[in-house]
């Protein structure tokens, strides 16, 4: 098995056994039944580190070009300094991307597809898209590609992509994105006409054992006319041998079997020897010369890039040269390198299909799960793991209330969540000083991007936003996937919400690292929320799990106490956090001479965190009472955010004459000047509630005494604590950022269809903001596509409606 960090998961796994499954069904929180489903059982033994079941997944990322670890430019221009044209011939350093493809969790053996449709001028082996300044509305992947199913375990994946039949039309979707305003929609793939006829490539991936995969690649011609495709399944090592002296460099070989076929054999020092079978061509006639293999190195092309002569002869874009351009001394003639392909041609008729199969496996378990070596098992595997799909998923998706239609939906929502972990490797300070085997980078990173953040060291399969357009987690975002992701692998779930609280992923200083393009930038601090939302769902019994999260985020909440409350007044500023589309200015940014922003979304985000680690504390505090009074610091800490928020200075960020909450600006002179805008900045107090009941007060003796004395020798805070007697000496407690006195007119706005509520959802701009007041710009509700170049301008994930916002009230 691998070498996996030690403590990244929740709690030491018990051994699974039948003795046991009805008590681990029970931890999760899910049936008996459920946990003997085979697709459990293996992801139990997966967590156990019994069998590693999850060593190979669709880890594999989308887009390595363009991102910021990719970056060794003077002034931090990733888009720029690691273009899509270069993908093809520059090797990258720290990660690999492809089509549909899979990796090892670690990224060192690859697997993805790449196509010819013998028009392009390159081979389709990686998905196109625009950089940030190439489209109107930013960057955006221009291709038709769908995850369809997948298993958490990967031992079932699906996905498919449509390649135009005709030439892909790259530079008319630059051109014309680069021609159209802001005001305008954005150009797509649909748009061409290109998708009018193409062909239909389907990627299945079923395995037999944890290092046993079949492959079943289905390319089906959906065009009007006869065509010829070309398929190259390619198999490559991720680069690691370029960057130091000394370093050990792979190798994939070809072998002729026993019965006349042939077979990729390959060699790395920390993996075992693996075999690839690739099945003859179904259009091969008796006879006929076999399928072509081809071999190169994953080695940048000097020559071409940079006109430098150091390459060796084979290169990574020898597979372009030797098919498309037929340059036969492209490819290695001695049949080895670190990057090959099984080369085949399929001539298609309209409405032809044909199937080609191929398997991944260790070499010392190929005749261990079917019997007997080659592609023979692949229909049995198929057909079984697809069963168990189907088994798994009739489970965690038994609600009567869903139709056949919406569980359909939601199982494919879950193989998007799926498809999109990734392999994510990131050394700061590896990427600030550069290689030994390189000139050092410019002395400007130094002081640069991510130049505080030198402790964070990241190997490991995240989950991403997405693995074209975000192909890097986001902390915020990894929460609220997680609570999802939590229905179909808890393990994962855990494992991904410590993972962020790490030494090697959160600052020195207490802070989550946001994303790459700044990890010291600020998110929402939702993780808490992440953390109970799990905890609860899994069975509310991984205490452990709890404890572990809660000691980080009590460090995090320090963090934002110290750095984001400029006065010490329970009033906070975050910046953007995350809300793009909602400033009327990049709230990140220092205001001129000395004024400082204090937000009612940051305040609201910072009483929501003070709500969720409140219930934490008094859920650890049942079982150890050392955790009651640190309940206490979080129950008066919420309680003083909601008299800042609704009393400082006299009616803190509310506006008694509008009835709303808006940002102000604090002058040096001690001017304060409200950002009268309506949007959601000021619908987020409504998130931040908690209640305390009477069962939780009666088990927490400290607590409520300490409680009961805050209320009543601090009744200028207590008044902001509303109280329900069910009985005598029974009380529930309500604890809410906006007293019910205010409540009726922030609700007013919040359900009016003139204002924020819209049939999809509630609008991030109020409807009625036509240019605001704010002397310091402008704001324009835009339902769609943004018109500002706040933030590069890339708003087509930003709204108008913040589904996951929603999620938290």
């Amino acid at each position: 098995m691998d070498d996996i960090r030690a403590g990244v998961f929740a709690a030491p796994p018990p051994r699974v056994t039948a003795a046991n499954a009805a008590a681990m069904a029970s931890l999760l929180g899910v049936s008996v039944d459920a946990h003997h489903s085979a697709e459990q059982r293996r992801l139990d033994e997966s967590a156990a580190r019994k069998t590693n079941w999850q060593r190979w997944g669709p880890y594999l990322s989308e887009r390595q070009w363009g991102t910021v670890r990719e970056d060794y430019s003077y002034n931090g221009a990733a888009w720029d300094n690691f273009t899509f044209d270069m993908a093809a011939m520059r090797a990258f350093r720290w990660g690999e991307d492809g089509l549909l493809g899979i990796c090892d969790r670690e990224c060192r053996m690859c697997f993805a597809l790449a196509l010819w449709n013998g028009k392009d001028s390159i081979l389709k082996e990686r998905l196109f898209g625009l950089t940030n300044s190439q489209g109107n509305h930013g960057e955006d992947v221009k291709e038709s590609y769908f995850y369809l199913d997948a298993t958490p375990t990967s031992s079932y994946m699906r996905a498919v992509y449509k390649y135009p039949f005709n030439a892909f039309p790259y530079e008319e979707l630059v051109c014309e994105n680069a021609r159209r305003g802001r005001q305008e929609p954005e150009y797509e793939l649909e748009d061409t006409g290109a998708l009018d006829n193409y062909y239909d490539v389907q990627a299945e991936y079923a395995k037999a054992g944890p290092n046993d995969i079949y492959v079943r690649i289905t390319a089906t011609n959906f065009g009007s006319e006869p065509g010829t495709l070309h398929v190259i399944p390619t198999l490559w090592f991720r680069n690691t041998w370029s960057w130091a002296p000394g370093c050990n460099k792979p190798s994939i070989k070809a072998r002729v079997c026993e019965d006349g076929s042939q077979m990729l054999v390959t060699q790395q020092e920390t993996l075992k020897e693996f075999h690839l079978h690739a099945c003859p061509n179904p259009q091969q006639r008796a006879g006929q010369t076999p399928v072509e293999l081809l071999f190169t190195e994953n080695d940048t092309n000097t020559r071409k890039l940079w006109n430098v002569t150091d390459c060796g002869p084979y290169t990574k874009e020898a597979f372009h040269e030797h098919i498309i351009r037929g340059n036969e001394k492209a490819c290695n003639p001695c049949r080895e390198g670190t990057k090959a392909g099984v080369h085949y041609v399929l001539r298609l008729l309209p409405g032809q299909s044909e199937t080609l199969l191929l398997r991944i496996v260790a070499a010392d378990e190929e005749h261990e799960q079917s019997g007997s070596g080659g592609c023979s098992g692949a229909a049995a595997v198929f057909e079984r793991q697809i069963r168990e799909a189907d088994e798994f998923y009739s489970i965690v998706l038994h609600c009567s209330q869903l139709s056949r239609d919406e569980k359909m939906i939601s199982r494919q929502a879950y193989a998007g969540l799926l498809w999109s972990k990734q392999f994510y490797h990131y050394s700061v300070r590896q990427w600030l000083h550069g290689d030994a085997s390189f000139p050092p980078p410019p002395p400007e990173r130094c002081a640069g991007r991510n130049a505080d953040w030198a402790h964070l060291y990241n190997s490991d399969v995240i989950s991403m936003p997405d693995k074209w357009e975000y192909p890097w987690y986001a902390s915020w975002d990894l929460a609220f996937h997680m609570v999802a992701m939590c229905s179909v692998d808890p393990y994962f779930a855990k494992s991904q919400l410590i993972l962020l609280l790490r030494e090697w992923f959160m600052h020195p200083s207490g802070q989550i690292p946001a994303y790459e393009y700044n990890f010291g930038d600020v998110n929402p601090p939702v993780h808490a929320w992440a953390v109970w939302r799990v905890y609860l769902q899994t069975g509310r019994r991984d205490r452990v799990f709890l404890a572990r999260c809660f000691h980080k985020l009590l460090l995090n909440f320090t963090w934002w106490v110290n750095r984001k409350d400029p006065r010490g007044k329970n009033l906070f500023a975050g910046g953007f956090l995350g809300l793009d589309n909602i400033g009327v200015f990049d709230r990140s940014r220092p205001l001129a001479n000395g004024a400082f922003l204090e937000q009612a979304d940051g305040t609201a985000w910072m009483g929501f965190f003070c709500s969720f680690m409140l219930a934490i504390a008094c859920e650890l505090a049942f079982h150890d009472i050392a955790y009651e009074d640190i309940a206490s610091k979080f129950f008066e800490h919420f309680v003083a955010i909601i008299d800042a928020i609704n009393r400082l200075g006299g009616t803190g960020l509310y506006d008694e004459n509008d009835g709303f909450y808006y940002d102000q600006i604090l002058m040096s002179n001690g001017v304060v000047t409200k950002i009268r805008c309506r949007s959601l900045v000021g619908l987020l107090p409504l998130i931040a509630t908690h209640i305390l009941d009477h069962e939780t007060l009666a088990r927490l003796p400290a607590f409520r005494r300490r409680m009961n004395w805050f209320l009543q020798h601090r009744s200028e805070l207590g008044r902001h604590v509303a109280s329900n007697e069910r009985a005598p000496g029974e009380c529930d407690y309500l604890l809410a950022l906006v007293p019910l006195d205010r409540l009726k007119s922030v609700l007013g706005y919040m359900l009016s269809e003139d204002e924020f509520l819209s049939e999809y959802g509630i609008r991030s701009l109020s409807k009625s903001i036509g240019v605001s007041s704010c002397p310091l710009g402008h704001l324009v509700y835009t339902p769609g596509e943004s018109d500002s170049e706040m933030f590069g301008s890339n708003s087509n994930w930003r709204g108008p409606i913040w589904y996951c916002v929603a999620t938290c009230a």
